[in-house]
């Protein structure tokens, strides 16, 4: 008998580390998450601004960042960086993406995601991009997962056979970020933007979807979706389902903890289940990955030391340098983007109108 194929999970480097990076703001995403991961794999990050001076330079000096702007425009003038690495409110995106591809030394940009507060601004932005030459990425960082990307080459190398069904549950309390509550954002394009970009990347763009939801009770600002169930058709058969629980039960009121994500694809020849070691942070979990074929019989169980948050950061960067190297879209570009933007859409309306919605709807 074979030995069982190993699917890789990691994310591979540009060749060329040597491209500025300018990040543009210093929340917890970029503090937390991306500098440490782009640190660890020795990306050259050359300058930071924020929101305010003082709080650029303590992360700079944090992270061992040469060069602190007063603020973006300065930033945005620095011939030096040729990569824009935005991590700010949706709200704010907008108008940094305009001004940034009027610099002639912008090359790329890296965005946060969602791409904009909503499909129709998202299409601008993508549009402005197109139009100046600029390389734009999102980052989706769910897809860069280890577990994820390792299931991903599993299905592509075919151990799987046709996927049937696949389904993703999440069990999680999120530390919701203050600018949510301007925008009445919650669970659908904050935490489901992510399992339904997955699906996305592991099984292609569905058909339709149907998506019920309700409030969380423990989220007090005005919200509609705290708790989402979508369930994704795609015109081969193949159906997906993710449960989205924001709730997941008393916990924080003095009930007993029961947090995870879980997930799980079968296939006509085999079948994966993996788990997402999220909920964990700040402690290190990675994520897992067992799956089982009908030529092996047994179950075969990768394991990893990495970890997504923050180590899979280093994805949407990586990913978005080799495509300037290649001269190729990046692997989350904004194009395409906009067909997770367009789902995210999709399920407000079909949970608006109690209806299935196709895809194509949305454009």
């Amino acid at each position: 008998m074979s030995q069982p194929y190993q699917p890789d999970h990691l994310t591979p480097l540009p060749g060329d580390l040597s491209p500025a990076i300018g990040c543009i703001g210093s929340g917890f995403i970029m503090t937390d998450c991306q500098l440490p991961a782009y640190r660890a794999a020795a990306l050259n990050v050359g300058a930071i601004a924020s929101r305010t001076r003082a709080h650029a330079a303590e992360v700079a000096a944090r992270h061992g960042i040469p060069t602190v702007h007063d603020d973006v425009a300065s930033l945005l003038d620095d011939a030096s960086i040729s990569i824009l690495d935005i991590a700010v409110p949706p709200d704010e995106q907008a108008t940094i993406i305009r001004e940034a591809v009027r610099r002639s030394h912008i090359r790329g940009i890296l965005a946060q995601k969602p791409l904009g507060v909503n499909f129709a601004e998202a299409r601008e932005i993508v549009r402005w991009c197109e139009d100046a030459g600029v390389t734009l990425a999102v980052n989706q960082n769910m897809r860069h997962d280890h577990s994820i990307r390792a299931c991903y080459n599993l299905l592509r190398h075919g151990d799987l056979g046709q996927p049937v069904l696949a389904t993703l549950e999440m069990r999680a309390i999120p530390h919701w970020m203050p600018w949510q509550e301007r925008l009445g954002f919650v669970t659908l394009r904050i935490m489901s933007i992510h399992h339904l970009d997955a699906m996305r990347f592991l099984f292609g763009n569905p058909q339709r979807i149907f998506a019920s939801i309700r409030p969380d009770p423990r989220t007090k600002f005005p919200h509609t979706d705290g708790i989402v169930l979508s369930i994704l058709e795609y015109e081969n058969g193949f159906r997906a389902m993710c449960c989205d629980d924001v709730w997941a039960g008393p916990a924080c009121e003095g009930a007993a903890a029961d947090l995870g994500i879980c997930y799980r694809v079968e296939g006509t020849s085999g079948m994966a289940r993996g788990t997402i070691g999220w909920p964990s942070y700040p402690a290190r979990e990675p994520s897992t990955l067992d799956y089982t074929t009908i030529s092996s019989g047994a179950w075969q169980q990768p394991r990893w030391p990495e970890v997504w948050f923050p180590d899979a950061f280093i994805g949407p960067m990586a990913d978005l340098m080799r495509a300037l190297e290649e001269k190729r879209p990046p692997e989350t570009s904004g194009a395409d983007n906009l067909h997770t933007m367009a789902l995210v859409e999709a399920a407000y309306r079909s949970a608006a109108e109690h209806r299935a919605v196709e895809l194509q709807e949305m454009w």
